[in-house]
């Protein structure tokens, strides 16, 4: 076969294949798997039974029905106060089967997800929130840089890796 038409039948292939995998997104668990599964970025879906506001602003999706005490639910999704704007109103999912994406965590002898941005209800990924220990001692405002580089410290006067006292002469014109 022509390297020109082998390039053709695999570029056809490959955008054949491309729908085929997005067609088949990643199945959701339920609320009672995913109390298994600490520690892994899974789909979860749940029906919505009531929506919790303490007086600090955190919210709790409540995926328990009412018949089941607290004790026994397992699993709860929870939205923090400084997420309030990337989450937006969470009482429009009162009664309601919602699919959130996440990563699963340990919460105070149960298993909870916390829901930072709203794209989580469509399968995207949470808000970044970024290392603290990585960030400590660095703002965007200040003109050096967040990392201590040695190529970039100065020893001796001038740069190691450049030494003025080591230049090779010129060819002669």
């Amino acid at each position: 076969m022509p390297p020109r038409e082998f390039l053709l039948l695999a570029a056809i292939l490959s955008s054949l294949a491309i729908p085929a995998v997005a067609a088949h997104p990643k199945n959701c668990v339920t609320a009672d798997q995913a109390t298994k599964m600490v520690n892994k970025d899974v789909c979860v879906s749940a029906h919505i039974y009531d929506v919790v506001e303490l007086s600090d602003g955190t919210r709790y999706l409540d995926v328990c029905p009412p018949d089941t005490s607290d004790d026994h639910c397992r699993f709860t999704f929870l939205s923090l106060w400084e997420d309030r704007d990337e989450v937006g109103e969470l009482r429009k999912y009162r009664d309601m089967d919602v699919q959130v994406r996440g990563i699963v965590r340990p919460m105070r002898g149960r298993a909870g997800m916390v829901v930072s941005h709203a794209r989580q209800f469509s399968g995207g990924p949470p808000k970044f929130k970024p290392n603290p220990k990585l960030v400590h001692g660095f703002n965007g405002e200040q003109e050096r840089p967040p990392l201590g580089d040695p190529n970039l410290r100065s020893q001796g006067g001038r740069r190691g890796f450049m030494n003025s006292k080591d230049r090779e002469p010129l060819p002669a014109k």
